[in-house]
């Protein structure tokens, strides 16, 4: 009964997405509002719709329904209820879903504004929503249907169908196979949502591009409309990247948080187009300029966005993140072709209507300074697009899949993103319009100089790698300017305004948000790439087989074997916990437990490093292998991974930033409401 519910309710959302676009577009052709109303209570619809089949699919697993073939396939009995609510998106049927019901809730959030002023656009972003709503829908209905249920035919054969067969009688397993080990993670939990809510966050501007393409509107009104939904589109990619990193550094077992896995180059690669648009709205606002490039970013990145789900759901990529083969890659494609050759039609019908209304004067002016930003953002992600379909495109021409590893990512984008560094440091410091190479150097040589200072220390204290002294005096030439500028401006108030410095420094960032809030994400940046250079060029590691009481030494630390201990969990899990003690030049500094949990619902293996943390560096150990019936002798892999504290840290300044940047300013808000009053007055 529940799971005909959840299927109804998602044929009928089908059903209300392609009336809505269908309404849509008659109330526009033939100028009648009251159709376009009616699409836009069709797109609310759709969320309450698709809350019933999303919570259908949670009742079903919560309750042990294995006759279901998606819940079979995602749970078990010994696995808690947290767990068993998170396999919605645990599998790829039940994922479709979610993403299905997180994009109707953001498309009838944003029909809920007032649409007045922008009357419009609104056919265009209801037909561009739904549409990308009922691809979706459309998948789960006739591809990847979680309501499926298990029959066994007359001749013993279980078959997945959502109706009987003939002679048919439903057939439901004792026990389901488990959620995969490696999303039994705390981390798990939250990453694909966040990385689900910027996908979809990000189809809203696009929305809002192509109705301002197809109504002709070139001014920058739907940037300033979706600014904000912008920004919160790239803090959701932003955390699921960096909960991904974590995930991947606790679970994934080979000590380090990015592997250039190609999953992990499908989630980056929009969030690179993303960032790019981000900094070349600004350009449109101030100076009326890169029209065009704004509508290019903003298409790339819906059908990166597109792209990336195709990538883990199509099962053309082997990868720890991605799911199994399935019929849904030849949709995706075509969907993401037609799509992308519509918006670039649209975009080259209005391309001289796009042009920019200033020309660029100076190649030191910040403009110019942010077009390059952008080409190197670009720059980034044909790499890593190339890098991803390579394999591919050679399968498809040799019948041979060659595989590209990190060494090509590393050495291809590596001068691209400390060129970007370096940009972080000099835009700041040049001016709107024209700028020299005599005003930048009088206002960088301070910075510099205290940045070379920091090179300096970092050679006395024995760093000899060049590569890493170059990054140690860009991060230091970022951090040193965006202090800078904060204590520019701090100043200024006090000044002016006589405020203490502390509130000098408050009322700074809570007037301008956008621009204190990206230099607080500047600095962000900075932390990452510390952390980013310690472990990629620093870390070391070893392997050995201990006896009890025998130790191991790497670098300044040494690690003990203490005792290995082989039982059984309530929740069906083989627990082997390794106690080890660790010393670092010769000084205890703790104790650490390492483990290799065995899960017998699904006969996969977890490995759980234990790690001591500081900000200077992490002691990482894996438990490998160990003696089944003694338990005297054990294999473990450790690995010292110098500043990686530093990524996750920078990881929560990036948030904090994004959050300042894109949180409501109030008094513009006032202001509003007291530029309105008089008209209301004078109505009156």
């Amino acid at each position: 009964m529940i799971a005909n519910l959840g299927f109804g309710a998602l044929f009928i959302t089908f059903l209300v997405a392609l009336y809505g676009i269908a309404a849509a577009l008659w109330g526009e052709f033939k100028h009648k509002p009251e159709w376009v109303d009616s699409a836009r209570n069709a797109m609310l619809l759709t969320f309450p719709l698709l809350s019933v089949s999303a919570l259908s699919i949670i009742y079903l697993l919560v309750t042990n329904h294995y006759e279901v073939e998606y819940v079979s396939s995602v749970t078990s009995r010994v696995m808690p209820l947290y767990l068993k609510v998170t396999a919605l998106w645990g599998g790829q049927a039940g994922s479709l879903v979610f993403w299905s019901w997180l994009m109707s809730s953001f498309a009838s959030a944003v029909t809920l504004r007032k649409w007045d002023r922008d009357r419009e656009f609104l056919p265009w972003v209801i037909v561009v929503a739904l549409v990308t709503l009922a691809f979706f829908v459309g998948l789960s209905l006739f591809v990847e249907n979680p309501f499926n249920r298990l029959w066994q035919l007359a001749g013993g054969q279980v078959v997945e169908k959502m109706f009987p067969p003939r002679g048919a009688r439903l057939f439901t397993p004792t026990d389901g196979r488990g959620l995969n080990p490696l999303l039994r993670h705390p981390g798990m939990i939250i990453h694909p949502p966040m990385l689900y809510l910027g996908f979809v966050s990000f189809v809203i501007p696009y929305a809002f591009a192509m109705a301002a393409l197809i109504t002709g509107r070139t001014d920058d009104r739907w940037i300033r409309l979706t600014r904000r939904w912008t920004l919160w589109a790239w803090l959701f990619l932003s955390l699921g990247l960096i909960l991904g990193a974590r995930w991947a550094y606790d679970v994934l077992g080979w000590g380090g948080y990015w592997g250039w896995d190609p999953v992990e180059i499908a989630a980056f690669m929009p969030w690179l187009t993303g960032t790019a648009f981000l900094h070349s709205v600004m350009i449109q606002e101030k100076r009326g300029m890169l029209k065009q490039w704004n509508m290019v970013l903003i298409i790339l990145t819906y059908d990166l966005v597109i792209f990336g789900t195709f990538l883990t759901r199509s099962g053309v990529l082997s990868s720890v993140h991605a799911f199994a083969q399935s019929a849904i890659g030849p949709l995706f494609f075509a969907f993401i072709g037609l799509t992308f050759i519509a918006s670039m039609s649209l975009l080259m019908h209005r391309w001289n209507d796009l042009k920019a209304q200033a020309a660029m004067t100076s190649l030191l002016s910040r403009e110019a300074l942010f077009l390059l930003n952008n080409l190197l953002f670009l720059g980034i992600l044909v790499v890593c697009f190339w890098g991803v379909i390579f394999p591919l495109l050679s399968e498809l021409v040799t019948g041979q899949k060659v595989t590209v590893g990190p060494p090509f990512y590393e050495r291809a984008t590596g001068p691209l993103f400390a060129a970007l560094l370096f940009l972080m440091a000099v835009a700041p410091l040049s001016a709107w319009g024209h700028s020299t190479v005599k005003t930048l150097g009088r206002a960088l040589w301070k910075p510099a100089a205290l940045s070379v200072l920091v090179v300096v220390l970092a050679l006395v204290a024995g760093y000899r790698n060049v590569f890493a002294l170059l990054a140690f005096f860009l991060i230091a030439l970022v951090v040193t300017v965006t202090l800078y500028e904060y204590q520019r401006g701090v100043r200024a108030r006090m000044k002016r305004h006589k405020e203490s410095l502390g509130s000098a420094l408050v009322e700074l960032v809570r007037r301008n948000r956008r621009r204190y809030g990206g230099y607080l994400i500047h600095l962000s940046v900075a932390m990452l790439a510390l952390g980013i250079v310690g472990i990629e060029m620093f870390q070391s590691e070893t392997q050995g087989t201990l006896q009890i009481g025998e130790s191991l030494q790497l670098g300044n630390y040494s690690m003990s074997y203490d005792s290995l201990a082989v039982f059984d969990t309530p929740d069906g899990r083989n627990v082997a916990r390794a106690v080890v003690s660790v010393y670092r030049n010769g000084e205890y500094v703790g104790e650490l437990h390492p483990r290799r949990d065995f899960f017998y619902d699904s006969g996969q293996p977890m490995t759980i490093p234990g790690v001591r943390s500081t900000l200077e560096d992490d002691f990482y150990v894996l438990l490998v292998d160990w003696e089944e019936i003694s338990t005297q002798s054990a294999t473990f892999k450790v690995y010292h991974n110098p500043l990686v504290q530093w990524v996750w840290l920078g990881g929560i300044a990036f948030i904090i930033g994004t959050l300042v940047a894109a949180w409501p300013d109030r008094e513009r808000k006032e202001t509003v409401a007291l530029s309105a009053r008089p008209h209301a007055m004078a109505a009156d």
